[in-house]
């Protein structure tokens, strides 16, 4: 008896913990249960071949947004190659009206609701013992073979968090991947768009458990640990003491990655997470818009200033990579509210803003009141919004142009300086991204592959057209070249930069070690990092300055090359040491 359990991700780097964590719990019949994992960039003729060829008796696929449109193709070729195979399936994109998805999907054997644990266990008895029937098992759907009718049985009771094994002994099978960690299940707020709202039994895995299977991680020195709880800090003793376990066992290498309500932030949480050592943990704060009207419809619990401040206080211990959400499509959010609400949030200048998009998700509020908002949506995966009774088609269309921008020229950390020197130049950042935007799709540069280089000579390319003076074009040129020898030593130089033959002294007498560092002349003194924002652009100087760049000491966070002023190569040694100072970080 073989039982696969099939996950698809969206990339290779993600792991599946959901089909780990029932394989853990079904310990009973580990022998009898093989996993095996694709992503959405395999071809679903490999993925077929591959399930075809392991020879499951029981097939089970694990359902998300983005891989639904696989899984229906894959259940549908299955089945006509094996139709004595029952094919089941869980996750939260089959758990609501289930019986229409029976009904479209006669190929399936049944469902898998909410929680899968138990019910999984109970799955893996049924077929590996022959013992007991369908109907006796909690938490699931299947169709009645002689009236064709579903038949539902009785919910699964809420899971005990400490009673599901720890998935991940054998972590060599996950390198340079990923590891999804839960520590705690449900949420306690009512957020109308999402699911979590759904389980209001927020439960905890015990506290030394949860320490110990850290410790674990911490020893094999994993990359990254992504914690998938909703709210990690809705209780504060349980995240005081996972943060103060990940800040006196740090490794130096392992990070942690925690979801969190900033303005749930105490000034004891505050304290503790700025003696952390920087890229020791990073933290997603969810904003989705400032609009007061929004936020109430939306059923969200915030209150939007004290999250701006807190914000601020995480930024000023410059050891925290912070992403920010917003979501375009809410209630209430028109064009001119959702351009505030961006502009709000980017004034704080995280290291990440994240733009989404609203998805009407089936089982949420905002699915049940579609109708009522006027949302048109996607039918299919990922139910993306198209327009509401506030924003248009052509609306949505801008805000995706501003999303593309966002991503390439701010997200990326590629184009700092030249961003924050930008700015001053446009009536908002939200303007200067919408303006770049229809720059893109009017030269028809979307759908294209670009290299960096490229990027900033689109940049330029709009600038001019934007008619900006020469001096705003020469800071421009400078800004971008700064930018392009921040992150690495370029090996195709940009066209616009000068002759390297111009300043050979100064690179014979810095870059001793080749390519791991680099020396360039600028008649601009850039922002500081710690300079987010600029009220009016650089003066340009009568004589250059020589900045270093050093890409053996990088930025922990943005990993961006340590950059040190220097002096220029005809001073005398003491001159030189005494001009030579950091500028940049």
């Amino acid at each position: 008896m073989k039982i696969f359990l099939t996950a698809i991700n969206a990339k290779y780097i993600h792991s599946n913990l959901a089909v780990y964590s029932l394989r853990a719990y079904a310990k009973d019949y580990q022998e009898q249960i093989a996993i095996g994992e694709y992503t959405i960039n395999n071809r679903v003729d490999y993925i077929l071949e591959q399930i075809y060829k392991a020879k499951p008796d029981v097939l089970c696929f694990s359902c998300y947004i983005w891989n639904m449109d696989y899984v229906e193709e894959l259940i549908t070729e299955y089945h006509k190659l094996c139709p004595e195979v029952p094919i089941w399936v869980g996750g939260p994109e089959v758990s609501y009206e289930v019986e229409t998805f029976l009904a479209e999907h006669p190929q399936v054997t049944g469902v898998m609701i909410g929680e899968g644990e138990r019910t999984f266990k109970q799955l893996c008895r049924y077929y590996v013992n022959r013992a007991g029937s369908l109907e006796e098992i909690r938490g699931i759907a299947f169709r009645d073979q002689d009236s064709g009718k579903t038949i539902f049985t009785p919910v699964q009771e809420p899971m005990n968090m400490s009673d599901i094994p720890f998935c991940y002994d054998h972590i060599e099978n996950f390198e340079n991947r990923i590891i999804y960690y839960e520590s705690s299940r449900g949420c306690p707020f009512n957020c109308s768009y999402c699911l979590s709202s759904i389980d209001k039994k927020l439960r905890f895995r015990d506290i030394e458990l949860v320490k110990k299977e850290l410790a674990f991680f911490i020893e094999k020195k994993v990359p990254q640990v992504k914690f998938v709880d909703r709210t990690f800090n809705c209780r504060h003793d349980h995240a005081m003491e996972i943060w103060r376990f990940v800040k006196e066992h740090d490794n130096g290498i392992t990070n942690f990655h925690f979801e969190i309500s900033a303005d749930l932030l105490n000034e004891e949480e505050l304290a503790l997470i700025h003696d952390m050592r920087p890229g020791l943990i990073q933290l997603e704060i969810g904003v989705q818009s400032t609009n007061e009207t929004t936020i109430r419809e939306i059923h969200r619990t915030m209150k939007l200033e004290l999250l701006k401040d807190i914000v601020r206080k995480i930024q000023n211990g410059e050891n925290i990579h912070e992403h920010l959400d917003l979501i375009a499509g809410l209630p209430y959010e028109d064009y001119a509210t959702f351009a505030k609400s961006f502009d709000e949030i980017y004034a704080l200048k995280p290291n990440q803003l994240q733009l989404g998009f609203l998805k009407v998700l089936k089982g949420s509020y905002m699915y049940e009141h579609a109708a009522e908002y006027e949302i048109v949506y996607h039918e299919k995966t990922p139910y993306e919004v198209m327009k509401t009774k506030w924003l248009s088609f052509d609306d949505v269309l801008k805000i995706k142009q501003v999303e593309e921008m966002l991503e390439v020229y701010y997200n990326s950390g590629q184009f700092e300086i030249t961003m924050k020197v930008m700015e001053p130049l446009f009536e908002s950042a939200f303007a200067m991204f919408q303006e770049f935007g229809t720059f893109y799709e009017e030269k028809g540069y979307f759908g294209m592959s670009h290299s960096r280089i490229r990027r900033a000579e689109i940049l330029l390319e709009f600038m001019r057209e934007q008619k900006s003076e020469d001096a705003v074009l020469q800071m421009l040129e400078e800004s971008l070249t700064f930018d392009l020898y921040y992150r690495e030593n370029c090996k195709s130089r940009p066209f616009w930069a000068p002759s390297p033959a111009e300043f050979k002294e100064q690179t014979r007498y810095y870059c001793k070690n080749g390519v791991k560092s680099h020396v360039e002349p600028f008649h601009y003194r850039f922002p500081e990092k710690s300079k987010k924002a600029l009220n009016e652009i650089p003066t340009r100087l009568k004589q250059p300055v020589y900045m270093l760049f050093d890409y053996e000491n990088r930025d922990p966070l943005d990993h961006q090359a340590h950059v040190t002023e220097v002096a220029a190569a005809s001073m005398t040694e003491g001159q030189k040491m005494s001009e030579r100072r950091s500028y940049v970080n």
